[in-house]
């Protein structure tokens, strides 16, 4: 069965799974390396691990934009190979590869030029800004793997191989774990560079993922190539994919404020609760990575069966999807109830942070039901082309509602009820997004 006919053709229920399975895997192993560097960065000093969680606002905001505009150009090439419109979607790849590799250089030069400002920008702290420093400096400067990994990935996902696009994920992320303790650390005759070692690791192991990425897609994608010759650049390609692309750029780029601005108030408290937060948003996102995966395989089946108007088939994706999430919800927030010590242990967690980490952990868990239908109402919308529902869910649940409730919990409560934030924000934000993609549902299935 080829790639187009199993997204027209396999029932929906196990298409959705069988495409869902690989991107589960390669999102988990993506966000494993993320928490692999905090694990070891913990292992220098607390201090470290406080800079690591102040820089990673920076580092998702570059996952933002190309997320974002991958998710646009995945959208735009589902509904092309829907319309059996393969000519055109060859274009839109060709337009999506120069959108790539235009962002990669904005910022290099940012990285180039203003490394210094922005780690002053971070932190007042010497230390703190001179490891922000030494951090941003590689992974700005050296940015192309993230960005060239993530339009690889998502060409074929676009045709329906999801395997190929985790195999490239694991080739890139086995590097990056192998290499941190031997660069962070000086292992095997490598100098010992502490968290500049962290940073030249991940950007090692994005560039290699990105290579076999691109390999896989020359040589095993059947229907999407890049063509240079007599490639012809249209606006209109660039609209569409940023029609979608443009407000899951929003929506990923407010974790990086919201961040950015719950590090500014926490650090008020101590930055024994920003590296706590960090620790917490880093796990959070392991657990959300499953529910992303099946989020992400969702755009293609909703947006190639819209596209060739299967309405039905639209339709029973949204009954298979919410369900499932459910499930991955109520796993994650037994997880985080049963386990919070054993789970801030990984990160060599002081008695102080276990402290106030322990009940925030159980508070925050109980909101992840909200959180997971949020998540997948926001994808299944983006497949539907509209990116807007995706934006304010996630505008409303970290950003618009969250951050001044946990800055007005902190001061009138104490740093102990703060979390309770949580709760507000998440209920806000799915009923929000329930209601819209429902709307946005029916009006579609017209």
């Amino acid at each position: 069965m080829n790639p187009k006919n199993k997204l027209a053709e396999m029932p929906v229920r196990p298409l959705l799974y069988t495409m869902a399975v690989p991107l589960m895997l390669s999102l988990l192993i993506q966000s494993l390396y993320n928490i692999v560097d905090s694990i070891f960065v913990a292992r220098l000093s607390e201090t470290a691990l406080t800079a690591a969680s102040l820089v990673y606002a920076i580092q998702f905001l570059m996952i933002a934009i190309g997320v974002g505009t991958a998710v646009g150009l995945n959208a735009l090439l589902s509904r092309k190979l829907g319309q059996k419109k393969p000519e055109e979607a060859c274009r839109a790849a060709t337009t999506g590869l120069f959108l790539m590799l235009g962002t990669s250089l904005v910022f290099t030069l940012v990285g180039l030029l203003f490394s210094n400002r922005i780690a002053a920008a971070l932190t007042n702290d010497p230390e703190l800004r001179q490891l922000c420093r030494e951090y941003l400096s590689v992974n700005l400067v050296f940015c192309w793997g993230i960005f060239l990994q993530t339009y690889g990935q998502r060409l074929l996902q676009a045709v329906g191989d999801t395997v190929l696009s985790m195999v490239s994920l694991i080739i890139g992320a086995v590097v990056n774990i192998i290499l941190d303790p031997i660069m962070i650390f000086g292992l095997l005759g490598c100098p010992a560079m502490g968290i500049r070692g962290a940073a030249i690791a991940t950007v090692i192991g994005q560039l290699i993922g990105a290579a076999a990425a691109l390999w896989f897609n020359r040589v095993k994608n059947p229907v999407i190539h890049v063509r240079l010759k007599g490639y012809r650049f249209l606006w209109q390609d660039v609209a569409d994919i940023y029609r979608v692309g443009l407000p899951t750029i929003v929506m990923q780029a407010i974790g990086s404020v919201m961040t950015f601005a719950v590090n500014g108030i926490l650090l008020g408290v101590s930055s024994t609760a920003v590296a706590f937060f960090g620790i917490y948003y880093k796990l959070q996102n392991f657990l959300m990575m499953p529910v992303n995966g099946l989020g992400q395989a969702a755009i293609p089946v909703v947006g190639f069966n819209y596209g060739s108007g299967q309405s039905d088939r639209v339709k029973q994706a949204w009954k298979v999807l919410l369900p499932t999430g459910v499930v991955f919800a109520l796993c994650g927030t037994a997880v985080f109830l049963l386990f919070p010590a054993q789970l801030l242990g990984l990160f060599s967690a002081s008695d102080e942070m276990l402290a106030f980490g322990v009940p925030a952990l159980r508070i925050i868990s109980v909101t992840f039901l909200f959180a997971v239908l949020t998540i997948l109402c926001g994808y299944f919308a983006s497949g539907l082309g509209n990116g807007v529902v995706n934006m304010i869910g996630a505008a409303l649940r970290q950003l618009v509602v969250l951050v001044p409730c946990l800055w007005l919990l902190i001061r009138t409560m104490g740093i102990e009820k703060a979390w309770f934030a949580f709760w507000v924000s998440e209920v806000i934000a799915c009923a929000y997004s329930l209601w819209a993609t429902k709307k946005e549902l029916r009006n579609k299935g017209k």
